[in-house]
This record gives C-alpha cells, sequence and structure tokens, in this order.
C-alpha cells in the first residue's frame, strides 16, 4: 500500500513536546545533593510500598515506577527511598509552565511533567525554540527536560522520549511516516499489553506492519481505534494543542508494574494517588459531589464504586475517607488487581475549573 503523507496544512505546523526527565526524582535530587549520582525511588519504603517515580540511575537496575518498593529494593539493595511532596513538585511544574507561556498561550499541558506547545504562530524554528525552553528550565529550576520537535502532537510525543535524558529529537514532515513505521507498535499511545498482544497475533509488530493493513482490516479488529491507528501508522494527526478545556472531573489511576492482591498493597497505592489527585483539585480550586473509585483486575476485568453527595466535597480529609471506605468495601480483592484509580466528578463552582486536562504520568517520565 502506498504511504499517504500529511495534509501540506498539517505538516506546516510546529509543535514542540517537552518531557521532564525522572521529575520527581530528579527534584529530590536537586534538593538533596547527598542523592545525587545514586539510585533514588519516591514513595514509600515499607514492605506494601509502591515506586512513585525512579531515578534515572535506578532505572538501570530495571526500577520502575508503579513497582512494589519489595521488588524494587531486590533489584537494587541501593535504593534509596524518599517520601513524595507533591506541593514541591507544583510548584516547579509552575515554574516550568511560566517559561512555555512566555513563547505561546497554545500550551497543553498533560501532567506536571510534560506538555504539548504550538509554536507555528512565532514564524521562527522550532528546534530553537525547544533549545531556549530547554536551557531556561535548566536555568530556573536546576532541572533537565528533553524535547520532541514536529508537525503534530502524535509525532512529537514519540520524538521527545527518543533521545532521553536531557536530548531531543526533531522529526520533519518528509520523515514522519518512515519514523513511525520504524517503531514497535509497543510505542504507539493507546496500544497497551492487551492490544499489543491482539497485533502480535495478526502478525504486527511495528508501524510499518500496521500500515500494510487497510482500513477493512483494522475496522473489523480494532473497531472504534481503527482510524487512530490506519492515521497513526503514518505519522498523521491533525487535532490541535488545546489550552484549555472544560473539565468534568479531577482523578488519577495508576497501572501496576506488578499486580496488588493485599489490602495493605492497596491501601498503599491508594493513598499515593489520594494525594495526587487532591493536589489537581487543590490547584484548580475545585469541588465535586461525587468520588469514583476505578479498579482493573488481572484478567482486565473493571469495576468502579461510588459514593456522591447532595453538597460538593471541597475537604480532603473527607475525600480521602470516602476514597478508602470505596476500597475497603471490595476487600478482600478476589484477584490480583492491576490499575486503580480515584476521581471526583460533579464539579461546581470554581472557575478554575477550565484548564488543561492532566493525567497522571508516573511511569512515563
Amino acid at each position: 500500500m502506498a504511504t499517504e503523507l500529511p495534509s501540506a496544512s498539517a505538516s506546516a505546523r510546529k509543535i514542540i513536546h517537552i518531557d521532564m526527565d525522572a521529575f520527581f526524582a530528579s527534584v529530590e535530587q536537586r534538593d538533596d545533593p547527598n542523592l545525587r549520582g545514586k539510585p533514588v525511588a519516591v514513595g514509600g519504603a515499607k514492605a506494601r510500598g509502591v515506586v512513585a517515580a525512579a531515578s534515572y540511575e535506578a532505572r538501570v537496575f530495571g526500577v520502575r515506577s508503579a513497582m512494589p518498593s519489595v521488588t524494587a529494593k531486590r533489584l537494587c539493595p541501593d535504593l534509596i527511598f524518599v517520601k513524595s511532596r507533591f506541593d514541591v513538585y507544583r510548584s516547579v511544574s509552575q515554574q516550568v509552565r511560566e517559561i512555555f507561556r512566555a513563547y505561546t498561550p497554545l500550551v497543553e499541558p498533560l501532567s506536571l511533567d510534560e506538555a504539548y506547545l504550538d509554536v507555528t504562530a512565532l514564524g521562527r524554528p522550532a528546534t530553537d525554540i525547544a533549545g531556549e525552553i530547554r536551557a531556561q528550565i535548566r536555568e530556573v529550576t536546576g532541572l533537565t527536560a528533553s524535547a520532541g520537535v514536529s508537525y503534530n502532537k502524535f509525532l512529537a510525543k514519540l520524538a521527545s522520549d527518543q533521545n532521553k535524558p536531557d536530548g531531543m529529537c526533531v522529526i520533519r514532515p518528509e520523515q514522519g511516516a518512515a519514523f513511525v513505521q520504524s517503531l514497535p507498535v509497543k510505542r504507539f499511545h493507546g496500544v497497551g499489553p492487551v492490544t499489543q498482544k491482539k497485533m502480535q497475533r495478526l502478525g504486527i509488530e511495528t508501524g510499518a506492519d500496521l500500515a500494510e493493513r487497510d482500513m477493512a482490516f483494522l475496522r473489523a479488529n480494532f473497531r472504534s481505534s481503527a482510524e487512530y491507528y490506519y492515521r497513526a501508522a503514518r505519522g498523521i494527526d491533525d487535532r490541535p494543542v488545546r489550552a484549555s478545556r472544560t473539565r468534568k472531573s479531577i482523578g488519577a489511576e495508576r497501572t501496576f508494574f506488578e499486580d496488588l492482591s493485599t489490602a495493605e498493597e492497596l491501601s498503599a497505592a491508594l493513598d499515593d494517588i489520594i494525594e495526587i489527585v487532591w493536589e489537581r483539585i487543590d490547584a484548580n480550586d475545585a469541588s465535586g459531589r461525587t468520588i469514583t473509585l476505578k479498579m482493573k483486575f488481572a484478567d482486565f476485568q473493571q469495576i468502579t464504586r461510588a459514593q456522591s453527595f447532595a453538597a460538593p466535597v471541597a475537604d480532603k480529609a473527607v475525600f480521602a475517607k470516602v476514597g478508602r471506605e470505596l476500597l475497603a468495601d471490595q476487600l478482600p480483592v478476589p484477584k490480583g488487581v492491576r490499575l486503580l484509580g480515584l476521581t471526583l466528578s460533579g464539579l461546581v463552582g470554581a472557575a478554575k475549573i477550565k484548564t488543561p486536562k492532566e493525567q497522571l504520568s508516573l511511569g512515563i517520565e
């Protein structure tokens, strides 16, 4: 099949994706010189704790976010655990966003540590702008960031991961389709373990394999995702960078490196998620009437349990208490849990709710 190229209008855009390098762990190493150059994990060191983030020194040993702390310690006996400080991470994130907005109002944060920028209107080479932004981030925060530069969001995000840490990758319009087709499909956003296995069964290992399948085949096997896979395999993505959107909920979820099964493991993981979600609620000056717990089991069965209130929940203690009660009602779990999430919805009252949608990004720093 002939490769379809992006439209001229799409390829004329200049999109940058900035991703802070090992953000949480790097902040801890910056603030404590004794941690520099050493394997560091942000999270609970206790037996049922979970790694929230890992330094690059720890990743060499195979330590990853969402991994049980006991597993991480077994892989890296010298691993140093530090407690998370989300107030500090949020403060640094705000510094970085101020740098972004000095260049363009078209900034779409994805999490505390990454964002898209559309710099098309600046009339300057996007590579120069990305280089300046990375230099300013280093000067202002003492941290490093990686950048991906391309003509759409899909490719810019792939590119930012290409030369980590402290690197930059540029994918030009004439390179987009070939770059995507050289990648394993597991690098595509939205291709999780289940979809990856399904693609393998269908003989699809790379972007090139995916590009060889026509739309009829993709629709028959992937239904609503068919068009996304068809376009992604050809380097096509017309989504604009959105500076704001109306939020219907604020939440976070984590997919675990290993399935969790005990009350202690799940409670520790939920406590971390509560902290992250409440940081977002507080940052948005938000309140809401419904708290929802989400659990996905090892066999990918998913359940949600919710509690609603007549008056909006605006207190962290109440939010945490309800979240823990929703979890307690499901214990003991019948099988291992691979994903846990907590959300506040039915948002009311706060003008600041019109903000970019953020997602928990602990495994792809």
